[in-house]
């Protein structure tokens, strides 16, 4: 892989950098959205141009409902691995499997071949991106650079990254995507990835779990962007609707005094995971549309810019996220999912979305 060409260009990576810096302040916003665990299969030319298009469209509401610009960031041409919880899980008949991390990694299929490690698929990981952002690419004609789709990933898997680091005039970047993020289990100060993130000229971001001090989140800030540039580091805050009330007013405000400059972004999705009787995971819409108004209300009241969503979202019609009013507890929920497609967790459909692209606007 070392020997292939760069995915993406020192050009595009700097483009993306700029119009984030411009969310930064306040003069645009940042839609991060799409699948939570991208297939190869969606490397289909039909597959590709649906979710560029939907992007396209949830940016283009996004702006109308705000007034401001949107740059549109794809989770796609990589999102490949996935972090999971547990190293294995087990089937109804008994039989125990290592747990599905990713086509780059493994197969989702039930089966002990399927869900062995093949290097072999990194591989095929960059040949799938490479097609995605081929596909991508031929939607920019027309488009200024910081209203093009642009493509990101979680930065998790080492045998992949770092075999695609480059050397360009703002030295090493990745070019495995024009952005990277560091999930919320990976962020530790003295971890490889926070390291490897360190030395990138690309626009990176952390997640950041509940279990984040405003100490950390000020080193994070400094270590990722040491040089204080605008729009290099995004942190992408998910801490659920209940404890966002009391710990972000501590990040934000430590953040601001004390910490190197950041694009902020609410993920609302993954601190609202609830795992029901059944198994089965999904998110409350009515906590989901929560944490994006309490973001937006701490941010602003710390005279920060809220700059934007990060979602796990989807085209398709699918019923993986659920309406729980009045308080219900979601674990007792007794849901039917006729269309749960999901490799991995429960993603918005175009409704929802809409929804909660709308409380933001009007949480503004």
């Amino acid at each position: 892989m070392a020997a292939r060409p760069g995915l993406v260009t020192e050009g595009e990576y700097t483009a993306l950098r700029d119009a984030l810096a411009r969310a930064s302040r306040g003069e645009a916003l940042v839609l991060q959205a799409g699948d939570c665990a991208e297939r190869f299969a969606d490397a289909a030319p039909a597959a590709v141009d649906r979710r560029a298009e939907y992007l396209y469209s949830l940016a283009d509401a996004m702006s109308t409902a705000s007034g401001l610009p949107v740059v549109p960031l794809g989770r796609m041409a990589g999102q490949y691995a996935k972090p999971r919880s547990a190293e294995s899980e087990t089937r109804a008949d008994g039989v125990r499997l290592p747990v599905y991390r990713g086509d780059a990694v493994n197969g989702p299929e039930a089966e002990p071949p399927a869900r062995s490690c093949d290097p072999r698929r990194l591989l095929a990981a960059y040949d799938h991106a490479a097609a995605v952002l081929g596909r991508v690419r031929a939607t920019w004609p027309g488009r200024p650079a910081g209203r093009r789709l642009y493509v990101s990933h979680e930065g998790l898997l080492c045998a992949y990254e770092s075999p695609l680091e480059r050397r360009g005039a703002d030295g090493v970047h990745a070019s495995s995507a024009h952005s990277v993020w560091i999930g919320d289990r990976t962020r530790a100060l003295d971890g490889w990835h926070v390291e490897w993130a360190a030395g990138l000229g690309n626009p990176v971001g952390v997640k950041l779990g509940p279990s984040i001090t405003p100490a950390e989140a000020v080193r994070l800030s400094h270590v990722l962007n040491p040089a204080g540039v605008e729009g290099k580091l995004l942190f992408i805050v998910r801490l659920g609707a209940g404890p966002a009330r009391r710990l972000l007013p501590g990040l934000v405000a430590e953040v601001a005094l004390r910490g190197a400059p950041v694009v902020w972004l609410c993920d609302p999705l993954h601190g609202n995971t609830w795992r029901l009787r059944s198994g089965r995971k999904t998110r409350p819409v009515e906590a989901v549309r929560d944490e994006v108004s309490v973001f937006a209300r701490i941010v602003r009241a710390h005279r920060q810019w809220p700059a934007g969503l990060h979602l796990e979202t989807t085209p398709e019609d699918v019923t993986e996220c659920v309406s729980a009013p009045d308080h219900t507890p979601v674990p007792a929920l007794r849901v039917a999912f006729p269309r749960y497609t999901s490799a991995c967790d429960p993603r918005l459909n175009p409704g929802q979305t809409a929804d909660v692209l709308a409380r933001f606007a009007e949480s503004l």
